[in-house]
């Protein structure tokens, strides 16, 4: 099931962000998010009309989408980045497809023109996931973040809606 996130669901959120964060480069972050992050995270993109949306099975939560404007500006205002997480046990199963393309239709229907994804270039799972929903590589930005010592590439990828 896909729906709207609310604050209770907070805690399961940054209890699937945070290994992510602490243990890979599948997201170049690296403060872990703390409860209350998320809850204003959920509130703010809310607010703005931006959709924050979760995916259960069996009643518990196995990953979460989300967007907001990609760059600061009025001339923004239509081009949009998002970000979708999923538990390692609910990948491959095609509910990241469905969270992701209910993401997009919210994207759409609040006056998006595109969506972008930016993924580690060393997330190729990612890469190609993004690829096989339509999205196209449109650039790479080399040692663009910097994570356990090191320098990593950026991978942009654009769907227009």
């Amino acid at each position: 099931m896909i729906r709207a996130a609310t604050a209770a669901d907070a805690p399961a959120m940054a209890a699937l962000w945070n290994p992510l964060i602490r243990d890979t480069v599948v997201t170049f972050a690296s403060a872990v998010k703390t409860v209350a992050e998320v809850e204003a995270l959920i509130a703010t993109r809310q607010a703005a009309g931006h959709g924050v949306l979760v995916a259960e099975r069996g009643g518990r939560l196995c990953g979460f989408a989300t967007y907001a404007q990609f760059r600061a500006g009025a001339g923004y205002a239509t081009c949009m980045e998002h970000t979708i997480l999923m538990a390692p046990e609910a990948r491959g199963q095609g509910t990241g497809a469905a969270l992701l393309g209910a993401l997009l239709d919210h994207a759409r229907d609040s006056g998006a023109h595109q969506m972008i994804a930016g993924i580690s270039a060393e997330n190729p799972g990612a890469v190609a996931f993004h690829a096989r929903q339509g999205f196209a590589e449109t650039g790479r930005i080399a040692q663009a973040g910097h994570k356990f010592g090191r320098f990593l590439d950026l991978v942009l990828m654009q769907k227009f809606l």
